[in-house]
């Protein structure tokens, strides 16, 4: 392609010196020639040019005004500016190197020197525009390299939360619905929108730990006993655990590649993670301290557990269990409402209920498919409902 030069100047004799002197670059270089600034700065925003050549003095806008409107401008900062000047002033030649000017040259000017000055100038714009190619490209490639660890971290998320869920039978999209239910609860007590993200994504890990349950506990149809319960709420601990504490094939990979910054040598603090434990670890608690596994009272409870809380108890009751049948959602309006200020922070109430269109278009989205189990003969009771 033929490198774009623009020329202004206000002497339509000059205009046309330069032309005559030029004359033989026609094959090489597209060069366009204007009389006046302020059609020089309309081409340059609407048309491509490799650089420009102009002259210091001119009416209206002067050659240093229109250097600087170039140096400051997205569109045209990159596009290099060679002056011409008639005048002997040191320091106006120096304000204009110091505004961005690539060259300045002497009036009347020698057709060798221009040509050498364009050349080299034009050249140059061509390296610089390699390399903005060059990291154009490497920042394309880093984003889609980001991407793809985004969606790759995030489906390990959603399979690592329906891990628990396989071993709980029955449980269907429940992770899904308790991450999607929580968003919006967040989102209607105004929280920011990191948290409201990292709650999210973190949400679906609330009970990451029932890993460690046996089947005999976890799929029982009928209610639990005092010893089972106790091991029932050690899933609590057991998915903090999981998500906190440093994995051991990691200790061992750094220990075979080599720590080589210091996020690997000093641990990585992965806020995702740290949400995800802190709500595995306590979204059994209660608003009033009865809950388990530290009985932690009111705010003492971290707020993205307080907010799993009510979404995984609105959606266990109205979900299909191994030891139980759906109930109908007023049914699970009634336990909520009656456990607000008991089981609930009153505030994360009320953004529930504002959210609650929003939750049922949600419940609807992602329905498990019908399923007929077999009735438990010992179904467990209310409490044991909430509180598992």
């Amino acid at each position: 392609m033929k490198k774009r030069i623009l020329f202004v100047d206000d002497d339509q004799a000059v205009l046309e010196s330069l032309r005559r002197m030029l004359r033989r670059q026609r094959n090489v270089w597209e060069m366009t020639y204007v009389d006046h600034p302020a059609t020089a700065w309309e081409q340059l925003l609407t048309k491509k040019f490799d650089t420009v050549v102009f002259d210091v003095k001119m009416p209206g806008i002067s050659g240093l005004e229109l250097l600087q409107r170039i140096g400051q401008t997205a569109k045209t900062r990159d596009v290099p500016a060679v002056m011409l000047t008639g005048l002997s002033d040191g320091a106006l030649k120096r304000r204009a190197l110091d505004l961005g000017a690539a060259d300045l040259l002497n009036k009347p000017v020698e057709r060798e020197d221009l040509l050498a000055r364009l050349h080299s100038v034009l050249r140059l714009k061509s390296y610089q525009d390699e390399l903005k190619a060059a990291n154009g490209l490497l920042e394309q490639r880093v984003q889609e390299r980001t991407e793809e660890l985004s969606h790759s971290r995030l489906d390990i998320i959603w399979r690592l939360g329906k891990a628990a869920e396989h071993r709980d039978e029955e449980t269907g999209n429940h992770v899904i619905r308790v991450g999607c239910i929580s968003r919006v609860i967040a989102e209607a007590l105004g929280k920011d929108h990191r948290f409201v993200e990292t709650l999210f994504l973190a949400a679906p890990l609330h009970d990451i730990g029932k890993i460690g349950i046996p089947d005999t506990i976890l799929q029982k149809r009928g209610p639990l006993g005092p010893g089972q319960w106790e091991v029932m709420r050690q899933h609590c601990v057991i998915g903090e655990r999981i998500l906190r504490e440093d994995s051991r094939i990691r200790v061992a990979f750094h220990e075979w590649r080599g720590a080589d910054s210091r996020t690997e040598l000093e641990g990585f603090a992965n806020p995702l993670l740290n949400m995800a434990a802190s709500i595995a670890l306590t979204h059994h608690e209660k608003w009033d301290g009865t809950g388990y596994p530290q009985g932690l009272l009111g705010e003492e409870i971290p707020i993205e557990s307080r907010i799993v809380a009510i979404a995984d108890v609105f959606d266990a009751v109205t979900s299909r269990r191994p030891y139980k049948g759906p109930q109908s959602e007023e049914e699970a309006l009634r336990i909520i409402h009656e456990t607000a200020g008991s089981h609930f922070d009153p505030n994360v109430y009320g953004a529930f209920m504002r959210a609650l269109s929003e939750i049922q278009a949600i419940r609807k989205r992602f329905a498990d498919k019908a399923e007929v189990l077999p009735e438990s003969e010992e179904p467990r009771n209310e409490a044991d409902l909430v509180c598992g």
